[in-house]
């Protein structure tokens, strides 16, 4: 069997947990996640909340409830987070067997860096002068086993913050002092500590194929700072920045002048029934994807009568660096937009509808509300018409995210766009693992579940197919897979195009992974073909 190795980067402890949760539901593949969190305070199913000493919001920290072992633990940036979800066969004894193969592979990791640690009879974990009169803890330990199938693992303090240690009873053992490598002197890179944890932990547990995917190594997730609006050539900068952190060379990409090759040529026809939709269209006053992120597929869309209705505005709280939509301030929701969606639908006699919305993350619930009336409207003005909305991650927001599949979308569909190394570059206010979560919460919510790639940023075909083992592993229905094309010069460049016999050879991968639906082709988007993939999925869904 082979490992799939997985380094987020710095994730939120509430998407690393549904990701967690969905790949343990999904026995076939077995998984490495490694990663930092933010500031977060986790209790065990026996754990005491009086061992949490101060109010978290004060000291920034997130609190959850977890279904493992043990007593309150601390994770914050600066610590090595591992989550294994793997088949184990110990015995009886299994619990003990497992956990101490993790701490043989964590002190095999410290003793890379001449940190000399072990066991300490009675108490958890692995610590550092375990045989002296000071031992320190250096990784806390806390697991979950059901059925020989594992979750949750271990967290080991590489320049962690020591502070927050002192804002709980860690582990509930009081007067035990805790450490961490920084302070035994060793100064190490995180993603450096998590691979060579890697190559004890695969070979101590027999996996000899391991699938390595991660992030660049750059800064940690946060939001773009600065005042005021960037210029385009700031904007072009930081495109290409990132795209260097992430080993692609964006002098090397296509120049948008060149003229495309024969499979991406497509001819405008504006005839009758496209001129009609679009007068329809200004005369209800609604916004498409179509024509705000330029859609190449928009003629022949139109042609047919049916288009991707955006919701809440169009202007974007982000910067993807592959995305046409205006990214200034964005005005207030237009509260009657989602009954003339819906009848925008009625009147246009469509049997399935596709919506999608612009990021709105100055709004308390990301614009989910919005989704949610536009969902009922539609519903209640014609039941028998199907919906598929295309959601942002509503920066993972449990809330949010409920309000929206509560609506009962027939299709839930939310794009990863492009595989883990490339996340920062090509959408650095989002996060690979966050996607993740919020399909594998869909799909947990009983939806079907659609995500899309974009091909020719910068990846390999590998690392899409990576992607889409991915997407299966966490129980998504239907995938599109399209060729991206540059927008504009401020926009990431293209570094190749794929052929159609390489878009033949990812949807065959695809389909080879039990996927219901796979939409594989140089012009194929996010709502393209939708009607098609939602009937591939569930049949009785549209009559």
């Amino acid at each position: 069997m082979t490992l799939q190795v997985r380094w987020l980067g710095r994730a939120k402890y509430q998407d690393a947990y549904a990701l967690q949760k969905a790949l343990f539901s999904a026995s076939v593949s077995e998984y490495l996640l490694l990663c930092e969190h933010n500031h977060v305070f986790t209790l065990g199913v026996r754990a005491d909340k009086n061992h949490i000493l101060v109010d978290p919001i004060e000291v920034g920290a997130e609190v959850y409830d977890v279904d493992r072992g043990g007593d309150v633990t601390y994770h914050g940036p600066g610590q090595l987070v591992g989550y294994p979800i793997i088949n184990v066969d110990f015995g009886s004894d299994m619990t003990p067997r497992y956990v101490h193969s993790l701490e043989t592979a964590i002190i095999q990791t410290l003793s890379d860096y001449g940190i000399e640690a072990a066991v300490l009879d009675g108490y958890p974990g692995v610590w550092v002068g375990a045989n002296g009169d000071n031992p320190r803890k250096i990784a806390a330990i806390g697991v979950k086993i059901t059925r020989g199938r594992t979750m949750h693992g271990f967290a080991l303090n590489v320049s962690t913050n020591m502070d927050y240690f002192s804002y709980i009873v860690p582990c509930g053992l009081t007067g035990m002092a805790v450490t961490s490598m920084a302070q035994e002197g060793v100064d190490a890179p995180l993603a450096e500590v998590g691979e060579k944890f890697l190559a004890h932990f695969s070979r101590i547990f027999g996996f000899e194929e391991v699938n390595y995917a991660g992030v660049d190594r750059g800064s940690s997730l946060v939001a773009p700072s600065g005042k005021g609006r960037l210029g385009k050539s700031e904007v072009a900068s930081k495109l290409n920045q990132r795209l260097k952190r992430a080993g692609v060379d964006p002098a090397s990409g296509l120049v948008i002048s060149e003229r495309k090759p024969e499979w991406l040529r497509l001819r405008a026809e504006m005839g009758p029934e496209y001129r009609q939709l679009k007068s329809f269209l200004r005369k209800m006053s609604l916004t498409t994807v179509c024509e705000e992120a330029g859609c190449p597929n928009i003629y022949e869309c139109w042609q047919q009568g049916t288009s991707t209705f955006m919701i809440n505005g169009d202007r974007c709280t982000r910067s993807c660096g592959f995305c046409l939509v205006d990214t200034s301030k964005p005005l207030p929701l237009d509260l009657e937009e989602p009954n003339r969606v819906a009848q925008a639908v009625s009147d246009m006699g469509l049997s399935f509808a596709v919506v999608t919305a612009v990021a709105r993350d100055d709004l308390t619930d990301g614009g989910a509300d919005a989704f949610r009336a536009t969902i009922d409207a539609i519903h209640e003005l014609d039941s028998g018409c199907g919906v598929e909305v295309l959601i942002p991650d509503c920066k993972g927001d449990e809330a949010s995210l409920s309000t929206i599949f509560a609506a009962r979308p027939e299709v839930l569909n939310h794009n990863i766009e492009t595989p883990l190394r490339l996340q920062r570059a090509v959408r650095p206010q989002a996060s690979y693992a966050r996607s993740l979560s919020v399909l594998a919460r869909a799909k947990a919510a009983g939806l079907v579940a659609k995500s899309g790639i974009m091909v020719g940023i910068g990846e390999s075909i590998d690392e899409v197919k990576t992607s889409l083992f991915d997407l299966k592993s966490v129980g998504v229905d239907i995938v599109t897979i399209g060729q991206y094309l540059r927008p504009t010069e401020d926009h990431l460049p293209i570094a190749r195009y794929y052929t159609p016999e390489e878009f033949d050879e990812l949807r065959n991968y695809g389909y080879a992974l039990g996927f219901a639906h796979v939409e594989a082709s140089p012009m194929a988007r996010s709502s393209y073909h939708a009607k098609a993939g939602a009937l591939a999925t569930r049949p009785q869904i549209l009559v």
